[in-house]
């Protein structure tokens, strides 16, 4: 690859076309993959495992971001080369699902590691170079604006491939599922070349920011980044003791149709986006660390109001919630990291978070699935006893650990009550987050 003229605008403008491939690969896989897994007659253990392996071997893939970086000789080679392994590797799930055999689980797990793998890599890679790219006080209005466009095409992609699943159920839903991946691969190769556009921001090297992962997570007393690590791990275990189990209960328990499944999860993607741009642009003048704490409030809620009725009007209004709620925490969680860690340590804090994180993900997903078919029914379903579990523990977590970390950039002092009141537009302060802007605010250490 030549080396080219740094140039942010052109490089944002790459970005944004690899997101938007990106975004289709995403919409047409990400959703469908324990769906594929249960047409492949995987029981809930084995889901599982599927929703936490490939998670816990991503996350610890992370640790070998940085050498393999410095040995490919940039940031921007080794993103082309991983998202065409992805390619290759969706291709691999596609042919699967024409063969035969007790051994095709096993095989679309090894595949799926792999694929997880080499995401799990691209993480601190995208995330470093992007945060290079977009000045610290227009992240959260920035990505608010990005994620929304490209969840609206993840959104209709996730349709399409609902529509595609639904129209093949008679012929075979082995060509549905074939011909979502294929898409899937090819969206992921497109966005290959576009990434080959972006300008690399060399990186120095600096022995005094080579630290070992025992150093930093043994720095939980002083650190008020891995202080927030643990609560955004917590938080994750706490939600995937639930979370892969929802597809599971809406397809098998309650017999919902791939089209209705489908329809379920576009109404939370939808809600996610239409919030997403108020939370970016209310991170941005009260911080992140306030947003967070409301919307992981939120979330904690979640699993607990599956309990209270299987009407499709119900849960669909839930899926909004959560859609609303999820969205706030995943953008302010993502550029508190940004705005936390210096540039030169970027890529390793982005790293070992990943390996914290993914390790909670596979703990409370492998947990999950080994009780899910072992706790006592409630209310007639065994599942409703993991998620009155997932909620006592998201709620436990949320209360012991998310005043421990402070906001780290300059923010205004408001309530979680109104800033709640003024996302949704009820009562917004001072006029409005453009108003706010213009306002003296505090520093919080």
């Amino acid at each position: 690859m030549k080396q080219r003229r740094f140039d942010v605008h052109g490089s944002l403008r790459a970005s944004f076309k690899d997101g938007i491939f990106a975004a289709v690969m995403m919409g047409v896989t990400e959703h469908y993959v324990i769906p594929f897994a249960l047409f492949m007659a995987a029981t809930v253990q084995q889901i599982g495992w599927i929703s936490s392996l490939p998670n816990l071997l991503g996350s610890i893939s992370q640790l070998f971001a940085v050498p393999l970086i410095r040995r490919l000789g940039g940031r921007l080679k080794f993103l082309v080369r991983a998202v065409l392994i992805q390619s290759v590797l969706l291709l691999g799930i596609a042919l699967l699902a024409w063969l035969e055999g007790s051994f095709r689980l096993e095989l679309f797990l090894l595949l799926l590691v792999l694929f997880t793998v080499s995401g799990g890599l691209i993480g601190p890679a995208w995330g470093s170079l992007m945060s290079d790219y977009i000045p610290i006080n227009k992240r959260g209005t920035y990505f608010g604006w990005r994620n929304r466009i490209l969840g609206m095409v993840m959104v209709l992609s996730m349709a399409g491939a609902g529509v595609i699943l639904y129209g093949t159920r008679e012929l075979s839903p082995a060509t549905g599922f074939s011909i979502i991946f294929l898409l899937g691969a090819a969206a992921r190769f497109v966005s290959s070349r576009y990434i080959a556009r972006m300008s690399d921001v060399p990186m120095k090297k600096n022995p005094a920011y080579d630290f070992t992962f025992w150093m930093f997570v043994t720095r939980f007393r002083e650190s008020n980044f891995v202080k927030f690590i643990a609560f955004v791990a917590t938080l994750t275990f706490s939600s995937y003791l639930a979370s892969p189990f929802f597809a599971v209960f809406m397809l098998r328990e309650l017999e919902f149709s791939y089209l209705t499944y489908m329809v379920l999860q576009v109404v939370s993607s939808l809600a996610g986006l239409i919030a997403l741009p108020w939370w970016g642009r209310h991170a941005d003048v009260v911080g992140n660390v306030r947003v967070l704490r409301l919307t992981g409030f939120m979330a904690t809620l979640i699993p607990g109001l599956w309990l209270v009725s299987h009407n499709l009007i119900y849960i669909a209004l839930l899926q909004l919630f959560a859609g609303f709620a999820w969205s706030g925490v995943t953008l302010s969680a993502t550029n508190f990291i940004y705005d936390a860690v210096t540039p030169q340590k970027r890529i390793r804090c982005i790293g070992y978070f990943n390996v914290i994180n993914g390790t909670a993900l596979f703990l409370g997903a492998a947990l999950g699935g080994f009780l899910a078919s072992r706790l006592p029914p409630l209310l007639g379903y065994s599942l409703h006893s993991l998620f009155a579990l997932s909620s006592l523990c998201r709620l436990l977590s949320y209360f012991v650990l998310f005043r421990r970390f402070q906001e780290v950039r300059p923010s205004r002092e408001v309530s979680g009550q109104e800033l709640f009141f003024s996302v949704v537009g009820i009562r917004p302060i001072a006029g409005g987050p453009r108003d706010w802007a213009l306002r003296p605010i505090r520093h919080r250490d």
